[in-house]
């Protein structure tokens, strides 16, 4: 590849996280480029020409630009590492149902209640620890006696889960009552080119 591809990411953003970490994962040529979300530059231009929606992360790859985490997912994952989405119709079928819940209940759950804790957003932060639990539930059952989230090896499922469950605690949702997802995690955290998303201190993470 001839130039690098660029994630506009955020360091505390766990969506722009997973599209860091899966490209370091695959080991494609990629810069992260940080977008000043305290002083609201992911509102303004020229970044509203990457999404208009103003969210992170969002990438450029030459001349294809992109937006939205899981959809970047798919995007690397079909061009530079097909081996991350299964070729069967039941394995890809599943591994969307976890992006699905990534985007949903993930998103709704622990991000949410993280995003109390780290940012001091005006949420309900007793229904996301409620909606984390139902989240939590699920996972930890569908681990049992599985290593990774969809078939015998890692998939983008797995990325997709990864950061903001890995970072419950700091929404004071805690982990401990769930075994199967705290090794499902230091599974993750062993994957070869793998790097973490910068921690805070609040919540049960303080």
């Amino acid at each position: 590849m001839s130039s690098a591809i660029r994630i506009y990411t955020f360091p505390l953003s766990g969506h722009g996280h997973r599209v860091e970490l899966f490209a370091n994962l695959i080991g494609v040529n990629h810069e992260c480029i940080t977008v000043d979300l305290p002083n609201g530059e992911h509102k303004k231009e020229p970044f509203l020409k990457l999404n208009p929606a103003g969210k992170i992360p969002a990438i450029e790859d030459g001349s294809v630009v992109l937006a939205d985490s899981n959809a970047i997912l798919v995007y690397l994952a079909r061009k530079y590492a097909p081996d991350w989405i299964p070729a069967d119709i039941v394995g890809e079928a599943q591994v969307q149902r976890f992006l699905s819940l990534a985007a949903n209940e993930i998103a709704n759950g622990p991000a949410a209640a993280r995003l109390t804790t780290v940012f001091g957003a005006q949420l309900d932060a007793e229904r996301a620890k409620s909606i984390a639990k139902y989240a939590f539930d699920i996972l930890e059952s569908h681990l049992s006696g599985r290593a990774w989230l969809v078939g015998e090896k890692p998939s983008i499922a797995d990325v997709a889960i990864y950061t903001y469950t890995a970072h419950a605690p700091e929404g004071n949702v805690s982990l401990d009552p769930y075994p199967n997802i705290r090794a499902f995690l230091a599974r993750v955290e062993a994957l070869p080119g793998f790097v973490p998303m910068q921690a805070t201190k609040v919540g049960l993470a303080a």
